[in-house]
């Protein structure tokens, strides 16, 4: 079992910049089955969306559109740590941040989809004001 807590986040205005962290705890066998990780936000009367997704080994990262060349996020595997930097912040980014956390996806699979997740923190606000 893996549990997952998500820091940071808070209120900005926009063009501002935010991070939010996650870490990530249980055993070490728990931890080191985790294959990708990723952030995902909701919005209110929004379904859940996909922001950016992480391989654990190797480090490949996939980005949604609406937040390419704005987000980045990267991990510390020392520290099962998690992060997503948020710069240019813009109003539609206003939401719920998750932290999830994923074993083995299916064949096909897009690690943007939450469905692809094991694992899921309590979530941080982020709001942006315009």
């Amino acid at each position: 079992q893996v549990q997952l807590v998500e820091l940071g986040g808070g209120s900005v205005q926009a063009g501002g910049s935010l991070r939010v962290s996650c870490a990530a705890f249980g055993s070490t066998t728990s931890i080191y089955s985790i294959r990708y990780m990723g952030w995902f936000r909701q919005a209110p009367g929004k379904e859940r969306e996909g922001v950016a997704a992480i391989q654990t080994i190797g480090g490949l990262t996939y980005y949604a559109d609406s937040v390419k060349g704005r987000f980045t996020i990267s991990q510390d595997l020392a520290k099962n740590a998690l992060y997503l930097v948020m710069n240019g912040l813009k109003p539609e980014d206003t939401a719920m941040y998750y932290c999830a956390a994923g074993l083995s996806p299916r064949i096909g699979a897009s690690y943007l989809y939450p469905s692809t997740y094991n694992y899921w923190g309590q979530g941080t606000q982020v709001t942006v004001s315009s």
